[in-house]
């Protein structure tokens, strides 16, 4: 079968220009300089020698994070852009929910531009009066469809775009992040269009970040990543691949900002709340953290975590002078600093012994029960009472991932392991 689609060994090289930036094009000609300022310097690649086939009346979709090349594929596809080298082949006609309303004239009706968008879509006049109607009951916008466009809402505006463009009823349909174009009914509409342009044989492209979309709607999608074909095929074992990479990434930037954040804490004092969220770290030191290591399920050192795994929380710990006074803590706080969860092992009935040296204490969670998110986390050594030896607060920041957005907070499974130096009474 002939694809709908298809590109071979596409690359789209665009070119930066350096230099002075002139006043005027008199200031430029007798300064000799025009030419020397518009020389092409840097050259920028958005794809390189990328390959795919969307077979007619399938569902294919492209992810990748921002810059990755999505939208120059788009473009290329549209005709809007032509490929530095390589070939793209299209077959049949093509509809492009790429810039919604790209054409609309904002002082001149709704109902006018309709009609101008239309033609430009490649509509005749007559198709486009028989289509008018659900045009318009599509976009919701009969009560402003003779209003001037000027005075339509961002929604509105993008709304009526993207009903003009679903109704030329296309062979090829190239979507590029269009379902934010309304509220939660709007988005439901569009859907339920997509699923009967695949129930009728159209081909449909889609661009997006939203991964669950891509699972529900595609037969098979690809992967970009700085220009280049990372992965292709099946849906899910794309988006898994694609999931992985993003969550190494994620796991390398929080490295990074918690490395940072416990080499610069320095604070004399502790808040006179301690429900308050202030960064920092204090206490007297007679017993010392000096190193915290966040566990995942196998074991590794990670950053980034999926709801409803275990995870560990390991603090390396320094008495110089033995102590028997003393009680080990842990923090965890969301994004906006609201306490989730906080213990330590006075609460939870362990009385101190004896702590000398160097030791290891494990705070674990059997099940990390929390929405997805950002999370700060406090790690603290204190005398029973609570006076400070060394706390570190909201210096650890983790990540939380899940397919499911729940809300609200959590109280996690746990139980806590000492190294043999470490003891508590029975």
């Amino acid at each position: 079968m002939t694809p709908a689609i298809e590109l071979n060994h596409v690359s789209k090289v665009y070119r930066k220009y350096s230099g002075r930036h002139f006043a005027t094009l008199k200031s430029a000609l007798l300064q000799r300089s025009i030419l020397r300022d518009l020389r092409p310097g840097e050259a920028f690649p958005a794809l390189t020698d990328v390959s795919f086939a969307v077979p007619k009346g399938s569902t294919f979709g492209v992810v990748g994070r921002n810059g990755s090349g999505k939208s120059t594929a788009l473009k290329l596809v549209a005709g809007i852009s032509k490929p530095t080298s390589g070939s793209v082949i299209v077959e049949g006609r093509i509809s492009a929910l790429i810039e919604l309303g790209a054409g609309f004239h904002p002082e001149i009706s709704g109902r006018e531009n309709v009609f101008i968008n239309g033609i430009m879509l490649g509509l005749t006049k007559r198709e486009i009066q028989n289509r008018f109607d659900d045009i318009v009951e599509f976009a919701e916008l009969r009560d402003f469809i003779d209003a001037p466009v000027k005075t339509y809402s961002s929604g509105m505006y993008m709304r009526l775009g993207f009903a003009v463009a679903i109704n030329v009823d296309p062979d090829v349909l190239l979507i590029d992040e269009v379902l934010a174009v309304g509220d939660e009914g709007f988005t439901h509409k569009c859907l339920d269009k997509f699923g009967e342009f695949r129930r009728r044989g159209k081909t449909i492209l889609l661009v997006t970040h939203s991964l669950p979309l891509v699972e529900r709607f595609c037969d098979e999608a690809i992967w970009l990543d700085g220009g280049r074909a990372l992965a292709h095929g099946d849906p899910k074992r794309v988006i898994d691949a694609y999931l992985t990479e993003v969550e190494e990434g994620e796991g390398r930037h929080l490295a990074a900002t918690t490395a940072k954040a416990v080499e610069t804490a320095v604070t004399e004092t502790a808040p006179a709340n301690m429900f308050e969220a202030v960064e920092g770290r204090w206490g007297s030191r007679e017993v010392e953290i000096t190193g915290v290591t966040l566990v995942d399920r196998d074991g590794q050192p990670s950053f980034v975590f999926h709801a409803g795994d275990p995870m560990s929380i390991t603090l390396a710990v320094r008495a110089a002078t033995p102590v028997d006074d003393f009680a080990f803590g842990i923090g965890v706080f969301n994004a906006d600093g609201v306490c989730c969860f906080g213990t330590n092992t006075e609460i939870d009935a362990l009385q101190s012994e004896q702590l000398s040296g160097d030791g290891e204490v494990t705070f674990a969670i059997d099940s990390l029960d929390l929405v997805e998110g950002t999370y700060k986390l406090d790690a603290a050594v204190h005398k029973r009472d609570g006076v400070p030896y060394d706390y570190h607060r909201l210096l650890y920041t983790f990540r939380v991932k899940s397919r499911t957005h729940d809300v609200g907070v959590y109280s996690p499974r746990h139980r806590w392991r000492f190294s043999p130096n470490v003891r508590f009474k029975p």
